[in-house]
């Protein structure tokens, strides 16, 4: 199989047995990007996700998101090569149902793997017991993330109120910076972030507290699930009351 999507490349990394995976997207190779082990993504080669790319290397399967261009859907299927897309898991039950997805479809379902494991244990055991604090996650170019979210599933779990949430902000909105300024949250994590936290009224003499968090740690629903939640629970303990 050959896959175009660098959610599932992480996930088909480490499910699929030795040689099935022929190809992985080319953002997998990006270290900005990746949501595998950068050291794994270089051993295995990749393609840009054309049709003739593709093609050269006659996989049975291809595993895409629902944006695949309409017409190299139609090329692969055309050639007998069966399409499977994937979505974007906005909880805890999506990630474990898109990891047993991909096992199932590649023929890997009795096959053993930690992955779901280790997801269900690293939700387990990194949830916040106590009061939440409001929280602020600032990702690229300062966009925050919905409420049907895995980084809001994530923030939740760990001790978070999404202030963004709060104010019924949807996957890719903007915070004016007016209205951070005039309610401030307890905490601002970075992931990627922008320019709004070069402001000096959030950055002097501001109760508000600031940690940066991997970016790529929020792209997807597989193996970085538990190092996000273990991230946002360290920074949670961190938090001053």
């Amino acid at each position: 199989m050959v896959s175009l999507n660098p959610c599932a490349d992480a996930i088909l990394a480490e499910v699929t047995a030795p040689g099935q995976l022929l190809a992985i997207s080319r953002y997998s190779q990006d270290p900005a990007a990746t949501s595998m082990s950068l050291g794994k993504a270089m051993r295995l080669p990749s393609t840009g996700g054309t049709a003739e790319e593709v093609l050269a290397l006659a996989p049975d399967m291809v595993v895409a998101d629902h944006f695949l261009a309409p017409a190299t859907r139609r090329a692969l299927e055309q050639a007998g090569i069966e399409v499977v897309s994937t979505g974007i898991a906005r909880n805890e039950g999506e990630a474990l149902a898109q990891v047993a997805a991909l096992m199932t479809v590649t023929g890997n379902a009795d096959s053993p793997s930690t992955l779901a494991s280790d997801i269900i244990a690293a939700w387990a055991a990194q949830r916040w017991e106590g009061e939440p604090v409001t929280v602020l996650l600032l990702q690229q170019g300062d966009i925050v993330p919905g409420e049907e979210t895995l980084a809001n599933a994530m923030l939740e779990q760990t001790g978070f109120r999404s202030l963004s949430v709060a104010r019924g902000l949807g996957q890719g909105a903007y915070v004016p910076l007016e209205e951070v300024l005039a309610d401030p949250p307890d905490v601002v994590i970075t992931a990627g972030g922008g320019r709004m936290l070069e402001h000096p009224l959030l950055r002097e003499g501001s109760r508000v507290q600031h940690f940066e968090l991997e970016p790529n740690l929020l792209f997807c629903g597989g193996p970085t699930v538990p190092r996000a939640l273990e991230r946002l629970m360290e920074i949670r303990r961190n938090v001053r009351q």
